[in-house]
């Protein structure tokens, strides 16, 4: 099934309040007349948007099953209003709590590639937190990458990084996955110790499935397996794909990812 015309999906809404007011892009494409299968709902990564690879499949997978499929870009990323550079785990957060409140799907799998991962079992906990817990059919991990600022990149600050921290609010990394660096903020590392999840029980109440690379040069998969220590009293399922990397974005990885979406979502 083709997709429908993206010009006619685009919406917006603003979150936030005053000099924090930005303006959220997002594409929902709503369930097909009869349909009670959860929406899907992604969650992309650091740097990343949803007009990719994973994320349209994500739809056309939804297309296919006639599902509710929800897409959004954080702030400062594709499509969606304000700097990157004022971007926290907090701030994103803030956004895809306010995308899900304006969708309000009845249910819905949350499906976290990277950074997103993390975003996801954020956004669980809040969930939860206001009783709503029963609305959430399935979490599916790519690459998952929760506490990345404290567990992957503060041990691994060279001097210099250091120094520009502490100098200029941030530092500057080359990436293979596009010309201009990543940027990292002091104040996106500050929060993210305040957003911390491994370091206690993580309860979702549904079943999870991480699909994670073995030569995943970003997010280690060891860091997918100490995820999993932290889940205990979750159905956890866990795909280690030996020559993976940390995209996952091959026909074979698509396939795997949208099998682990059909099994949660029952289609």
């Amino acid at each position: 099934m083709a997709l429908p015309d993206p010009d006619t999906q685009l919406d917006h809404l603003d979150v936030g309040k005053g000099e924090e007011s930005r303006r959220i892009a997002m594409r929902i494409l709503p369930a097909t007349e009869g349909n009670t299968m959860p929406a899907l709902v992604w969650l992309g990564g650091y740097r990343s948007d949803m007009a990719g690879t994973k994320a349209v499949e994500l739809e056309r997978h939804a297309a296919r099953s006639g599902a509710a499929c929800i897409r959004f870009d954080y702030s400062g990323h594709g499509v969606s209003g304000g700097a990157f550079a004022d971007g926290t785990i907090s701030r994103w957060l803030e956004e895809g709590l306010a995308v899900i409140d304006h969708a309000s799907p009845e249910r819905m799998v949350l499906v976290g590639s990277s950074m997103g991962g993390w975003v996801a079992l954020r956004l669980i906990a809040e969930l939860r937190a206001r009783g709503e817990g029963g609305r959430l059919a399935g979490l599916v991990l790519i690459a998952p990458a929760p506490d990345f600022t404290s567990e992957l990149i503060e041990p691994n600050l060279t001097d210099a990084e250091r120094t520009s921290l502490a100098e200029r609010g941030y530092f500057e990394e080359p990436t293979p996955y596009g010309p201009d660096p990543n940027i990292f903020t002091a104040r996106l590392l500050d929060d993210g110790r305040r957003n911390r999840v491994l370091d206690g029980i993580i309860e979702t109440g549904c079943p999870v499935h991480i699909l994670q690379g073995m030569e995943d040069p970003d997010v280690p998969y060891r860091h997918a397996l100490k995820l999993m220590e932290h889940l205990p009293s979750d159905d956890v399922v866990m795909t280690l794909i030996r020559d993976g990397d940390h995209r996952l974005s091959r026909p074979e990885d698509i396939e795997r990812i949208m099998a682990a979406v059909a099994a949660m979502s029952g289609g």
